[in-house]
């Protein structure tokens, strides 16, 4: 029964994500306005939501603490992946039937207690684990996804470094790190399970 509502909590999220895009770029689509009702939507929850298209990244912005009702968050980050993520122009209105969308809905923040590097390298989990790196004003994070692309712990924290714009051997006192999991879902997975299933 839990695999079964985790799945429909997902294509809630999902609906939610597309209808708040296309809202904003002005393009019809089935309101998820209906969806206000549900209970565990007006909680506090934390997601990312990633945009792919033809299979190549094409926006993904997101919240690391659950501050605002699940739906608001969902809807926020989805138009903010769509039309503010810096690393490229805005989505348009012809663009959204090629776009793939995930949400993934994140735990709450574990910060890691490390001495040095090579103790908080033996402690990450790949493929389990999002990271937060942070030190003074300097902050990133990978969703456990990018251990895909980046699955050696070494390789995976330089890469956070080098996205929090500091150098890859940059090591000091004072760094913090965190982890999270998250529960992801795919547009594609419930399309395969509709066509093939």
């Amino acid at each position: 029964m839990a695999v079964i509502e985790k799945n429909e909590q997902g294509k809630v999220l999902l609906k939610i994500a597309r209808a708040a895009i296309a809202r904003s770029l002005r393009v019809p689509c089935e309101s998820a306005a209906v969806e206000r009702h549900i209970v565990w939507l007006s909680k506090p929850g934390a997601t990312f939501v990633t945009l792919m298209q033809r299979g190549a990244l094409r926006g993904c912005i997101g919240s690391l603490q659950a501050n605002e009702p699940l739906i608001d968050d969902v809807s926020n980050n989805a138009v903010s992946a769509a039309l503010r993520d810096p690393r490229f122009l805005p989505l348009t209105a012809d663009e959204l039937s090629t776009v793939e969308i995930e949400v993934s809905l994140l735990s709450e923040l574990q910060p890691l207690l490390f001495s040095t590097e090579d103790d908080a390298l033996q402690q990450l989990r790949p493929e389990i684990d999002g990271v937060v790196f942070e030190y003074g004003s300097y902050r990133s994070t990978f969703l456990p996804q990018v251990w895909e692309s980046l699955p050696q712990p070494k390789q995976f924290l330089t890469q956070l470094k080098l996205k929090a714009r500091l150098p890859e051997d940059f090591w000091v006192e004072g760094i913090q790190l965190s982890r999270y999991t998250v529960i992801k879902w795919r547009e594609a997975d419930f399309l395969q399970e509709t066509t093939y299933g």
